[in-house]
């Protein structure tokens, strides 16, 4: 046990561990970033992709359980550091790029809603010649 670490702090002891035993669903994402193995004191958890990807293992609570898992994955070779598809530190990038297509999407819409507005009473909207 130790006292409490900074964020950094703490992710560079888990870049150094050979395991990494927790309840957070937090720290299973680092760990499968880190290609560390996680072995996950929960019975699900919210993050089955780090399951599928083999960085983690749900162990559950019992005590034999947990101890089962932890000595296969320290008899077995270290996962292969594969990362999810999306977790490429780019989610800020895709974001922004999806905000500005609904913005000009919205403006169009707008600046289309503004010229039926401006239309004199009776007078016919122009149809596309078809």
């Amino acid at each position: 046990m130790s006292e409490p670490l900074g964020y950094l702090a703490f992710l560079g002891l888990m870049a150094r561990a050979r395991m990494v035993l927790t309840d957070s669903g937090g720290i299973q994402e680092e760990t499968t970033v880190l290609g560390v193995p996680c072995i996950t004191l929960r019975e699900n958890t919210e993050r089955p992709i780090t399951c599928s990807m083999g960085t983690n293992v749900l162990a559950g609570t019992d005590p034999r359980q947990i101890l089962e898992a932890a000595l296969r994955v320290l008899d077995s070779p270290l996962p292969k550091n594969r990362i999810p598809e999306k977790w490429d530190g780019r989610a800020a990038e895709r974001i922004a790029d999806h905000l500005m297509i609904w913005l000009k999407r919205r403006s169009t819409d707008r600046r289309s809603q503004a010229r039926v507005n401006r239309r004199r009473p009776g007078e016919a909207i122009a149809q596309p010649n078809r």
